[in-house]
């Protein structure tokens, strides 16, 4: 009996969350129509240059709108919380012809959802047999997804969307949006859980008293998103590592901005400088990294976990997360070294030990409880 009445509720569940999809995606393919009423004209004197080397049915539209299609370049960056996904978007967004903004946490949601009805072969007999077929599901998942991305900000002629756990979907995103490029953010797994740790970041199964759970979480996560960037192929998909990111900002910014084909600016180099300023980076009063970004790219959060986790959970590092070795970190390593950073981050970083940096009043609000998923 009790069985029964779980079962009727997932059903319900699920047919709720299928309704919501559609009747979401009824209304995406309107938004074009209501941003040329709307007159808003596009982010940066580079939007008719960059919108000319994307894909054939995307362009100008009425009074310089932008209409979308899945056939837009998007830009999806993702990877483990607390691996850098904030700076890379405030980077990008600091761009003239690039939109990134706040994380959505809708987005990952939903694709989780997908993810379970793909995973339950019952279910999809069910929704076959009433017509729901994948070709159904992704064209709403579609509709909904871009409603997301391109309503939730301003227009850019690129978009990005940031929802870290988004790229658990990576090879689903790049398979219903066939132009999209993604980026996944790497960074030494033992600083990524002394960050989420030390700073008490609630992440969906992550038990925060235990280094071991965390590391062994973030291993299988990394393990997820990596393993389906390389069947995507560095076509589509680039590692960044953080550290290196913020090492070498410019170096690294150069050879992204040519892998997302979208001309070189300066501005990507000083994203503090545009928070807040129109057309320039929003940030969240909320996202428990807003005020790390405030500040320009340093090294000031590089090591902070040498001499944080316990001995015996180093001591099987190597067992623990087998993920860090693969991804170029030396598990033994403790202090490791990361490199020598460009003298512009030795002065941002001298800057940032004087305190110059401080979170405005604007951005200042009670922090998130709620565990990311």
């Amino acid at each position: 009996m009790v069985g029964k009445l779980k079962q009727n509720l997932l059903l319900a569940c699920l047919v709720i969350s299928s309704v919501t999809v559609f009747y979401l995606g009824q209304h995406a393919m309107e938004c074009h129509h209501r941003m040329e009423e709307r007159g808003q004209p596009p982010r940066g004197d580079g939007a008719r240059a960059a919108l000319g080397t994307a894909p054939s049915g995307i362009g100008g539209g009425a009074n310089g709108s932008l209409p979308y299609s899945k056939d837009m370049p998007l830009i999806f960056i993702g990877g483990v919380p607390r691996s850098g996904t904030t700076l890379m978007r405030a980077m990008l967004d600091a761009h003239p012809d690039i939109r990134c903004g706040e994380e959505t946490r809708v987005i990952p949601r939903i694709l989780a959802v997908k993810q379970m009805w793909a995973r339950s072969s019952k279910e999809k007999i069910r929704l076959d047999e009433a017509g729901v077929t994948d070709e159904v599901l992704d064209s709403a998942m579609q509709a909904f997804l871009l409603e997301i991305i391109v309503k939730h900000g301003e227009p850019a002629p690129y978009l990005c969307n940031k929802d870290p756990f988004a790229l658990k979907s990576l090879t689903y995103l790049a398979r219903i949006f066939p132009n999209a490029k993604f980026l996944l953010m790497v960074r030494d797994g033992r600083a990524s859980v002394h960050s989420m740790i030390s700073r008490r970041v609630t992440i969906a199964g992550f038990d925060l008293n235990s280094y071991r759970d965390c590391l062994t979480k973030w291993n299988r996560a990394i393990e997820t998103m990596y393993n389906q960037c390389m069947e995507v192929g560095f076509q589509r998909c680039m590692l960044v590592h953080y550290e290196q990111l913020v090492l070498h900002p410019e170096r690294w910014m150069r050879t992204l901005l040519k892998f997302l084909h979208i001309p070189w600016n300066q501005a990507v180099l000083h994203h503090e400088e545009m928070i807040g300023k129109a057309g320039g980076v929003s940030l969240s009063k909320v996202e428990r990294s807003t005020d790390q970004v405030i500040k320009p790219v340093n090294v000031e959060a590089l090591s902070k976990w040498v001499g944080k986790i316990p001995a015996d959970v180093l001591q099987d590092m190597p067992v623990i997360a087998p993920m860090l070795a693969k991804l170029g970190y030396d598990p033994y390593a403790n202090p490791p070294n990361y490199g020598k950073p460009d003298q512009k981050v030795v002065e941002n970083t001298r800057r940032v030990y004087k305190g110059e940096f401080q979170l405005p009043d604007f951005l200042r609000e009670v922090p998130q409880t709620e565990p990311m998923e």
